[in-house]
């Protein structure tokens, strides 16, 4: 059995189609297709069956690529494992969204030029599912990753996660609006909070569903459903909109204070950003990665 070819099958049973496995492969339906017939033909298994005009794995392909999802990380660990005790060196390629990168990622560089200048690190700015698309076509081999507790992320198999801290959110308004719940003992829930602007305009986030997602199950709780009015990946003009008077959104609770705006604590049920570190499975052991990882966990 050619183990390459069980990364076609794999691809196959977590994508659901030749057309994205060849999407996420950089090759064509042809050659997919041509791939897992070999590896039919290797194994003397019928792997595929026809769904449609489609196809769909067979009991015994899925079987098979269970068994390729361990065979491919043990081949990773394999390679990456041959000698663990090794001084670390090489480059280190990380995709992740802006907060992680400087807060957890840059230090880190920092120590790495003094203390490991064999290792270096190339940084790609991405949001979650741009970063875990790398990841999962090994064009990275670090994703920085963030979900929402009330919009969690799945990852599916494949994938080892490291989680690094969480964060409270909030409601980010004018502060003149902010001030009718100055006399209040305990902050209302989330959703009173947001029922009191039903009626405002709302920004999401250009990247990432995740902040719509939020929104929409916060504003339903409270019976209505928001206008998604604007969309915007900075947090500096997501501000900028809520000072013009264009609409709310959601704003990390300890962002420096900026005048004119007030963020609104969500409570009941609370919102908090975690954040995550993601690696293929197997890779690691590959002792450039472990180290980063290392730090990262002490860090936490």
């Amino acid at each position: 059995m050619d183990t390459r070819r069980l990364q076609y099958l794999y691809e196959l049973a977590r994508m659901g189609s030749m057309r994205a496995v060849a999407d996420v492969l950089g090759t064509t339906t042809s050659t997919v297709s041509q791939q897992i017939a070999q590896l039919s033909r290797e194994t003397g298994t019928r792997l595929l069956e026809p769904d449609g005009r489609g196809v769909r794995l067979t009991p015994a392909g899925r079987r098979l690529a269970e068994h390729a999802h361990t065979i491919l990380g043990a081949i990773d660990a394999a390679k990456l494992d041959l000698d663990p005790a090794a001084e670390p060196s090489g480059t280190l390629r990380v995709a992740g969204f802006a907060t992680a990168i400087r807060t957890t990622l840059m230090p880190i560089i920092k120590e790495l030029a003094a203390d490991h200048p064999a290792v270096g690190i190339v940084v790609f700015e991405h949001e979650p599912a741009e970063a875990l698309k790398l990841l999962a076509v090994d064009d990275i081999d670090l994703a920085l990753t963030y979900d929402y507790n009330l919009a969690p992320d799945s990852v599916g198999p494949g994938v080892e996660t490291l989680e690094l801290w969480s964060t409270p959110w909030g409601l980010g308004v004018p502060s003149g609006d902010a001030e009718r719940f100055a006399g209040f003992t305990d902050a209302p829930d989330a959703a009173a909070m947001f029922s009191a602007f039903r009626d405002r305009d709302w920004i999401g986030n250009s990247r990432n569903l995740a902040d719509e997602t939020v929104l929409r199950l916060l504003s339903s709780m409270a019976g209505f459903a928001p206008a998604m009015r604007h969309q915007a990946d900075s947090l500096d003009l997501v501000e900028d909109l809520i000072l013009a008077g264009l609409g709310v959104g959601l704003l990390p609770e300890n962002r420096p204070r900026k005048e004119g705006i007030a963020i609104l604590p969500l409570r009941n049920p609370d919102l908090r950003l975690r954040a995550f570190a993601r690696t293929r499975a197997g890779r690691s052991a590959w002792p450039a990665l472990a180290l980063v990882l290392g730090r990262m966990n002490q860090g936490r």
